[in-house]
């Protein structure tokens, strides 16, 4: 594996994910919490937050499926995955990557009115590279 060298300014969150925690920033003059970690608050502007641990508990609100041009071969050991608009308990909001996810399980959740559906964040290990990152599970209840 080739090694990364980090940036000061995102090392400690892939020094958190070693630990296993998942690491946001938290604006102290509003309260807003950024995920992925930002400086800046995009809430209010304050050019300063906080490191701050997140829950992990989310929502996805859209559901879009890899195509051949958006499917990305490094998820290809992660099994059924799909691409959407996850939403933290603390408010962030931004796309991410939610495994667990297939053809089938989308058209029941579109069918039935379901969205948004909760997901919970995971740390993933990409084979080939010496660092992990955050993707997101489908909720069991969903897998049934």
């Amino acid at each position: 594996m080739g090694e990364v060298k980090l940036e000061k300014i995102v090392q400690p969150f892939y020094e958190a994910l070693e630990e296993g925690k998942i690491m946001g920033r938290k604006c102290p003059e509003c309260g807003a919490v950024e995920f992925p970690p930002v400086y800046a608050c995009n809430t209010c502007g304050c050019l300063h937050t906080d490191w701050y641990e997140i829950s992990g508990n989310a929502k996805m609100h859209s559901i879009v499926m890899p195509a051949a041009l958006s499917s990305k071969p490094d998820y290809k050991d992660m099994g059924k995955y799909a691409y959407g608009e996850i939403e933290l308990e603390e408010g962030a909001r931004f796309n991410g990557v939610v495994r667990g996810m297939t053809k089938k399980i989308r058209k029941k959740i579109m069918e039935e009115g379901l969205l948004p559906v909760e997901v919970h964040a995971a740390i993933y290990q990409q084979p080939g590279v010496d660092y992990k990152t955050v993707v997101f599970d489908l909720d069991e209840k969903y897998l049934q």
